[in-house]
Order: structure tokens, then sequence, then C-alpha cells
């Protein structure tokens, strides 16, 4: 199992992900991070983890003490194949 590649800080905003039919899915860290990354990956979804920062407005307690040891959690966004909107199925 490779790493999934983490974006930069600061390297797209999440309106211009949403504007462009991404879905924001998850906020997690490694390993479950590339595993979800990769399952989606193999349901045939596009899969895009930027870097998670604090935004200031929840408790980041979890988020603050895994970077202290030197962890790093990205947010997964995903979209279908070929850049198409979700689409809500009701099952969820």
């Amino acid at each position: 199992m490779a790493v999934i590649p983490i974006r930069p800080l600061g390297n797209v905003s999440e309106a211009a992900l949403l504007e462009n039919g991404w879905e924001k899915k998850t906020t997690i860290g490694e390993p479950r991070l590339t595993e979800l990354a990769e399952s989606y990956a193999a349901l045939g979804w596009e899969v895009h983890v930027e870097r998670y920062t604090a935004d200031g407005r929840s408790c980041n307690t979890c988020f603050d003490a895994g970077d202290e040891v030197g962890q790093v959690h990205g947010v997964i966004y995903v979209r279908k194949a070929g850049g198409r909107p979700v689409q809500d199925d009701g099952l969820f």
C-alpha cells in the first residue's frame, strides 16, 4: 500500500472544489487516509486529498495532538469519473 500524496496547504479552496463537483467525504489520518482513498478509487471515483487545517470554529484538540507527534490529517474529496457531480442516492 502506497501513501496517498496530500496536497500542500492553500492549494485549492474548498469552495472551488465543491463548485467543480467534488464532495467532501471525511477528515482522517494515516493509515486509514490511504486505505479510504484507495477504496474510493477502486470503486471508480476520482479522489482528491487536501491537508487538513484548523478553521478555528470547532474543537481541534485531537488534530493538534496528532500534529505534535508528526501525524498529518487529510480531507478526502470524491467525484464521479469524468468530473460529474456526486448524486445523492438516498441511501445514506
